[in-house]
């Protein structure tokens, strides 16, 4: 089998934001000779699947600033750096929807832009949900309600949902709910 491992040479940090950096490096390729990569480092985030006792799910319509559209999504968001995962997705449930959840299943774990991203992606499922009350961070603002899995998996048919997250999300519980049932 071949060695397909590049070797980074040195390189440089373009653009360091608040929690990404934009970087550029040389490497030597696995024949020897060299290229540039540039790529996007982030610490990653959680999506949460917020199953309520009466089988809907959790949703949020938000306006997103670089494809100047809303979306419908599950509850996500950042992990801060060095935070458990799982802590993450209890703060983002909590913060984003209100709810809290006595039950949580680690789903998945992905890498949405593997092209030019160090990002992965944490699927959980919450269950046992209960509302205490949202606490959205300054500056972030979107509308929760709730929609059946089959609505859903629909509106992917239909182009309303259309956000890869939230894709990835409902076809893992679909999946899931599938293999626990049967």
């Amino acid at each position: 089998m071949m060695d397909l491992k590049e070797i980074r040479l040195d390189g440089a940090v373009m653009y360091e934001g608040s929690f990404m950096e934009v970087c550029k490096d040389r490497v030597r390729l696995p024949d020897g000779s060299e290229s540039s990569r540039e790529y996007i480092t982030h610490p990653g985030a959680v999506t949460v699947i917020a199953l309520l006792d009466n089988g809907n799910l959790l949703m949020e319509r938000q306006f997103r600033y670089a494809p100047q559209r809303e979306f419908i999504e599950l509850p996500a968001g950042k992990i801060d750096h060095g935070e458990d995962t799982l802590l993450t997705a209890q703060r983002e449930l909590l913060e984003e929807t209100g709810y809290v959840a006595t039950e949580w299943t680690h789903l998945a774990t992905t890498w949405p832009c593997i092209g030019y991203a160090d990002e992965r992606m944490e699927y959980f499922l919450a269950r046992g949900l209960s509302h205490e009350g949202r606490k959205l961070d300054d500056g972030e603002f979107l509308e929760v309600f709730e929609l059946s899995l089959p609505e859903a998996l629909d509106w992917i048919r239909q182009g309303k949902i259309n956000d890869s997250k939230t894709i990835v999300g409902l076809f893992w519980l679909e999946k899931h709910l599938k293999n626990w049932q049967g």
